[in-house]
């Protein structure tokens, strides 16, 4: 709240850090076996000059060509991932200056089938410029952060670790090794 006599009109409050010191108050990163909710993320991002959000969860899901998933298990060297995770979220408030704030957090450790690994979202003025910083920051996240993936099968399934998706000549590529 705003603190005012009466008779004054509300002070003006900036919706943009103006210098980059305070970029942090405009980005929640974090890469952490604990996450905050996607509506933790929602309620980050939400402006009241932004009248778009944009979100995306990256869910574990049951199944692999076949095989019945139990978990997936993701590595990371925090600090690097952070740094990284940072770099991306400014490069897409150049590439969408609109863009309002940015929550862009992964999870570290296990996770169970119908939990988030990836919870990304963005907000601006209008829509599309929040759908396309999201979708731009989770194929870079999968390009460049420095996170990996142990996809763990039921039974003696096994596992595999996984290398994201990368773009090569326009066409997605994705490396597995089994793991004996």
């Amino acid at each position: 709240p705003i603190a005012r006599h009466p008779t004054t009109r509300p002070a003006t409050l900036p919706t943009m850090p103006s210098s980059s010191d305070e970029s942090t108050d405009r980005f929640l990163i974090k890469v952490s076996e604990d996450l905050p909710t996607l509506e933790e993320c929602h309620n980050f991002v939400n402006l009241p000059s932004c009248g778009g959000i944009s979100s995306f969860a990256g869910i574990t899901r049951d199944n692999f060509q076949g095989k019945q998933v139990n978990h997936l298990s993701y590595e990371g060297y925090v600090p690097m991932a952070e740094k990284e995770l940072r770099k991306l979220c400014e490069e897409a408030t150049v590439k969408f200056p609109t863009i309002g704030k940015i929550a862009a957090v992964h999870v570290l450790g296990d996770c169970p089938v119908g939990s988030a690994s990836v919870i990304l979202c963005a907000s601006s003025p209008h829509r599309k410029e929040a759908m396309h910083c999201v979708e731009f920051l989770i194929d870079e996240l999968k390009a460049k952060v420095p996170i990996w993936k142990r996809e763990v099968y039921e039974g003696d399934g096994g596992a595999i670790w996984k290398e994201n998706i990368e773009w090569k000549e326009g066409k997605p590529k994705r490396i597995m090794v089994r793991q004996g």
